[in-house]
């Protein structure tokens, strides 16, 4: 695994994060996803200002709070990174329950238990591509064409030989 920034970057993944920004700001928000730029993805964020207002004597502070939503922070203005808590706990009682219901159908009952190809797959045009590898044995490329090619028997000047 290598053991640059990004894995380290990648177990924080659905955690809390807040992030400082270069102006000051702090965003906190569900940490979703990032790149090579450090551009980060932040959900359920909000964005945290600190006023300051300077009387006579006195200097007053004050927290401005406002909700974001969905965001994209650009790594250019991010100065730094705190996690602010632990990713939301995995599953509760009905989905462990739905799933358990889900993994005994067809035993002893007259449903039908899977084990066939997935219906459906990806939509046209974004499947994935081939790799090396896969497929039957015996699909091999085609054969290459003959020295000398096939020009000489007609092919290429309409309908046929003369």
């Amino acid at each position: 695994m290598p053991s640059g920034k990004g894995s380290k970057l990648l177990r924080y993944v659905e955690h809390r994060l807040r992030v400082t920004l270069h102006d000051g700001r702090s965003i906190i928000g569900t940490f979703l996803a990032f790149d090579k730029h450090l551009n980060l993805v932040l959900s359920e964020a909000e964005e945290f200002r600190i006023l300051r207002k300077s009387g006579a004597a006195l200097l007053e502070e004050r927290t401005e709070r406002r909700s974001l939503g969905l965001v994209l922070i650009r790594g250019e203005n991010v100065v730094s990174l705190a996690v602010e808590g632990p990713p939301p706990p995995s599953g509760n009682k009905s989905k462990s329950s739905n799933a358990m219901a889900a993994s005994m159908a067809g035993r002893g009952r007259g449903m039908s238990g899977g084990g066939g190809p997935p219906m459906g797959g990806a939509p046209m045009g974004l499947g994935a591509a081939p790799m090396h590898g896969v497929g039957a044995p015996g699909m091999l490329p085609p054969p290459p064409p003959p020295p000398g090619g096939m020009m000489g028997m007609g092919m290429g000047r309409g309908r046929g030989r003369r």
